[in-house]
């Protein structure tokens, strides 16, 4: 593939919901542009972009690809990404790279939560977009509705640059107004006819609304409308452009992928109307040392940086990561600097990656998108750039793992190799987590919904031949007591020889667990307990924090005080002031009122409007507190607060179930809080179950 200056560079993500045409609509693509001879089918398993194991299995795209074309002068880097919500971090990176997007809209299906969720993530990131209603040879699909609904999610930015030409309930083609022509499918061919006669008055209003918008985008351009002059194709296509890369414009385009009916006149107008790399504005980023803004204008003669967007670990290739040059060129041979960890790597071979094909290059230029291949020191949302001038560049924040499972390898044999494979998962995917839970014994995995986490298991199964089986999360419970108590601890041992000797008299106070899990002090006088002992007393407590009286948790907040006590010069030793220590810990519990403290987790909600009553009820039911809301816009509030873990183990899925799976939230570890009396006999009656 030749190299290509930066105006006639396109670099542009294929968004949609899941089955609305995006891996087809790749197909299509490659098709009509003769990079194949021979369309794949998804349900063929034979496409270009899934070609996943996992992907192939479920019919569904589950990683991003990017899919390099040429046509008409232009390249276009196509990135596919999935359209899982539970995916969605790997669609957040691809959209971080590029200049445009296209949304896929099953027409079928019309404008659903779905769709209105993939819009969403377009708008709040003011990427332009062309929108595609595709499977419109589909029955019963009211084009007029749909649009109607579109201009008012989109405040009247929707505009039709294509409009259907139906005969009877059939659809057989559109007519493209800026254009002025008509494509029709005739005999399983496409060709262009003159305007039917009865859509001659449509088309006629609808290219006036478009040329009036136009007009809108220039002083110039209004005053010759309004006196009556008409604009050139030229000036329209100018105009045009202006409002797509502003925003203010957002053509729907229509056809079908699978007859590649639209599929060329929306290439055209991907080169026409979206952003080259260099229209919008510099990318910003930080100097490591110094936290600086810099920005790097998209141009060949700037210093060389970098954004890795995607890694894919290959069990025989390594590390493959896909980058997007934003400023300067990439040659095979060069070294450069991996910025987040001040490291200096040598570039070994840059390709193209077209699905799984690749394609060698020897310079990756300014604007345009490539891979890097076998450097493990890359990885996701890491900067590479030019030694002498470094530089950090934003990134979209990763999102934390929402639902936890633990796992256990089937094979015992696998337990060696687990931790290895889990974490190159995770340089593919940094929103996927695992962490070991000493307490519980259980290895944990987390992800963003049940379907990422189960993705995420079969590729451990599929790369890395390890097999696993999920269990439930277990919580991790702390002790403490409430009440202050004073007790005696008396160890004493005879069995000939030296014998064991300690007494110590001790009080033992509540503190804040969350401030402090243990304070240890001494109020001796006289010398009852020698200074030489006192550490071994404080070590007896520690080891007897351990395992707490009620259930076995760990004992936190408690603050002891040695007061009084007495030795024997020959008998005693530390062994028997640890043992002594614990044992008036136990008679002190038997008033100190001992009790169970859970994990009180922070949360942050992200809804629509219209189910903050449910879930601001749901919280309540879950033990929670709402603390907060901020207004967010597009009609979203954002709800603060505070839940025991245990009520939200599976909060992700009730979440979507209740917000027709347009909620989302993350949640961190806030603190520890007691838990109410009437739960204490289940969760010790679990513990015993286990």
């Amino acid at each position: 593939m030749k190299q290509y200056d930066i105006e006639h560079l396109r670099t542009v993500a294929v968004v949609g919901t899941p089955g609305s045409g995006k891996t087809s609509f790749m197909e299509s693509v490659l098709f009509v542009t003769e990079t194949k001879s021979k369309k794949g089918i998804v349900e063929d398993k034979n496409t270009t972009s899934d070609f996943l194991v996992e992907e192939k299995k479920h019919l569904t795209s589950i990683s991003t690809s990017l899919i390099p074309v040429e046509y008409d002068g232009f390249k276009f880097n196509f990135l596919d990404t999935p359209g899982n919500r539970e995916l969605i971090s790997d669609v957040h990176q691809a959209l971080s790279v590029v200049k445009g997007a296209i949304v896929m809209i099953d027409g079928s299906k019309g404008i659903d939560i779905g769709a209105e969720l993939v819009l969403d993530d377009v708008i709040e990131r003011n990427i332009p977009t062309i929108i595609f209603v595709n499977k419109m040879d589909k029955e019963n699909i009211k084009f007029d509705g749909l649009l109607e609904k579109l201009q008012k999610l989109l405040e009247n930015k929707a505009v039709p640059f294509l409009w259907p030409v139906v005969e009877g309930n059939d659809f057989k083609g559109y007519i493209n107004l800026i254009d002025m022509k008509a494509i029709v499918l005739e005999g399983g061919k496409i060709v262009e006819k003159p305007i039917p006669e009865d859509l001659e008055d449509t088309v006629a209003d609808l290219r006036d609304k478009i040329v009036e918008a136009v007009a809108m985008t220039s002083e110039d351009l209004l005053d010759k409308y309004f006196s009556g002059e008409e604009l050139t194709y030229e000036e329209i296509c100018v105009g045009l452009r202006k409002g797509v890369i502003s925003g203010e414009l957002k053509p729907v385009v229509i056809g079908s992928v699978i007859k590649d009916i639209g599929v060329r006149d929306l290439l055209e107008m991907v080169g026409k109307f979206m952003p080259a790399p260099n229209d919008l504005k510099p990318k910003k980023g930080k100097e490591p040392q110094s936290g600086e803004v810099i920005e790097r204008d998209t141009k060949v003669d700037e210093p060389f940086s970098a954004y890795v967007f995607k890694t894919i670990v290959d069990p025989f290739i390594g590390s493959i990561n896909f980058i997007k040059v934003y400023s300067g060129s990439l040659k095979s041979g060069e070294k450069v600097l991996v910025a987040n960890s001040n490291k200096t790597v040598k570039i070994g071979t840059i390709s193209l990656l077209r699905g799984k094909e690749q394609l060698d290059i020897d310079e990756l230029r300014a604007g345009d998108v490539g891979v890097v291949i076998k450097i493990d020191e890359m990885y996701t949302g890491c900067t590479i750039c030019d030694i002498k001038h470094p530089i950090v560049l934003d990134g979209p924040d990763i999102p934390t793992a929402t639902i936890y499972v633990a796992i256990h390898p089937k094979n015992k044999k696998d337990e060696d190799k687990i931790s290895t494979a889990l974490h190159r998962l995770i340089l593919e995917d940094p929103s996927f987590e695992y962490k070991r839970n000493r307490e519980t014994a259980q290895l944990l995995v987390g992800g963003q919904g049940m379907t990422h986490i189960k993705y995420t298991l079969e590729k451990l199964k599929n790369m890395f031949n390890v097999d696993v089986e999920m269990l439930e999360q277990k919580i991790v419970y702390r002790e403490s007591i409430k009440r202050k108590a004073d007790a005696e601890g008396r160890h004493k041992k005879q069995s000939g020889g030296s014998g064991q000797f300690g007494v110590v008299k001790m009080r033992f106070e509540p503190i804040n667990p969350n401030e402090s899990e243990f304070e240890f002090a001494e109020e001796i006088h006289g010398g009852s307990v020698p200074r030489g002992y006192f550490p071994a007393v404080e070590k007896g407590l520690i080891d007897t924090f351990q395992s707490g009286p009620l259930a076995g948790f760990p004992v936190i907040g408690v603050k002891a005080i040695l007061y009084d006590g007495s030795y024997h010069a020959v008998d005693s030793n530390e062994i028997s002031f640890k043992l002594a220590a614990a044992l008036a810990f136990k008679n002190a519990c038997k008033d100190a009122k001992p009790i169970i403290l859970e994990p009180i987790m922070n949360i942050e909600i992200i809804i629509k409007d219209a189910y903050v009553g449910d879930v601001m009820g749901d919280i309540n039911k879950r033990r929670g507190r709402v603390l907060g809301m901020d207004p967010l816009p597009g009609g979203k509030q954002k709800i603060i607060g505070e839940v025991p873990e245990d009520e939200i183990i599976s909060y992700t899925i009730d979440l979507m179930a209740m917000t027709q799976g347009t909620g989302v939230f993350k949640r961190e570890f806030g603190r520890y809080e007691e838990v109410p009396e009437y739960l204490v006999d289940k969760i010790i009656n679990s513990l015993k179950e286990d």
